[in-house]
Formats: structure tokens, C-alpha cells, sequence
């Protein structure tokens, strides 16, 4: 009697061993998942903020000197230039156009981009991030 009843038991134990190892298993993977999604988050927010820092300081290199001493886009109605060298890491980059077209205001659009290559701002990394400014004054 002893001998069939601890046969019966062993089905369960197996059971039991095989839910507690999902359970654990699922608990694991659903705290690495966050996990990830923070890592993400967090290096998602740090090419945000080297993107538009990159966009502010080339929208205010170009009033900078075209405000003071002109010398962008001397007798052309636009032109384009690139920062590089920016952010954190020196891997942020700046693509900025001035415009003159309208006789009574300067149009600057600054395009920050958190990745990009010397000189000419371009990159194929997936996690390139773009913020744009633009600034429109009076002549």
C-alpha cells in the first residue's frame, strides 16, 4: 500500500518542479526585459540630448557670425556648412543652412545628428538620432 501510494506521488513532484521552473523563468525574463528597455531608454536619451545640443551650437555658431560680422552666405541667397566634432563623445554633428531668400529675414535651420562621420555628417547607424531648429530674424 506504501509502495503504490509513493509511485502516484511522483508524477506530482515532477509537476511541481516543472511549474515552479516556469514561474521562475518567466519572473526572469520578464525583469530582463525591463531591464533592457531602461538600458535603451537611457542611451536613447543621451543621443537625444547630443543631437539637439549639436542642432543649438550650430544654429548659434552661424547667428553668431552672420549677426556680427556677415561672413556666411556673403552675396549668396543660401549655404551650408557642417560642424563636427560635437557631443559627448565628439562623434555629434551639425548640418546647417542659411537662407536669404526673402529680402526681409534670414531663415538658419541647424539639423543635429548624434552620430556622424567627419566631414560630411553621414552615418548608417540605426541609432542616429536627428533634432532640427530653425531661426527666422529680421535683417
Amino acid at each position: 500500500m506504501i509502495k503504490e501510494k509513493i509511485q502516484k506521488n511522483k508524477g506530482f513532484v515532477i509537476l511541481f518542479a516543472v511549474t515552479i521552473s516556469a514561474i521562475l523563468l518567466s519572473i526572469t525574463l520578464g525583469v530582463s526585459n525591463i531591464a533592457f528597455r531602461e538600458i535603451k531608454f537611457s542611451t536613447n536619451a543621451r543621443y537625444t540630448n547630443d543631437a539637439f545640443f549639436a542642432a543649438d551650437t550650430g544654429a548659434e555658431h552661424a547667428l553668431f557670425n552672420e549677426k556680427s560680422t556677415g561672413t556666411f552666405c556673403e552675396d549668396m541667397t543660401s549655404c551650408d556648412f557642417v560642424f563636427t566634432g560635437l557631443g559627448n563623445n565628439g562623434q555629434a554633428c551639425a548640418l546647417v543652412t542659411i537662407n536669404k531668400t526673402d529680402s526681409t529675414y534670414v531663415t538658419v535651420i541647424s539639423r543635429g545628428y548624434s552620430i556622424g562621420d567627419s566631414p560630411t555628417c553621414n552615418s548608417a547607424n540605426p541609432n542616429r538620432v536627428e533634432r532640427r531648429l530653425e531661426v527666422t530674424y529680421l535683417k
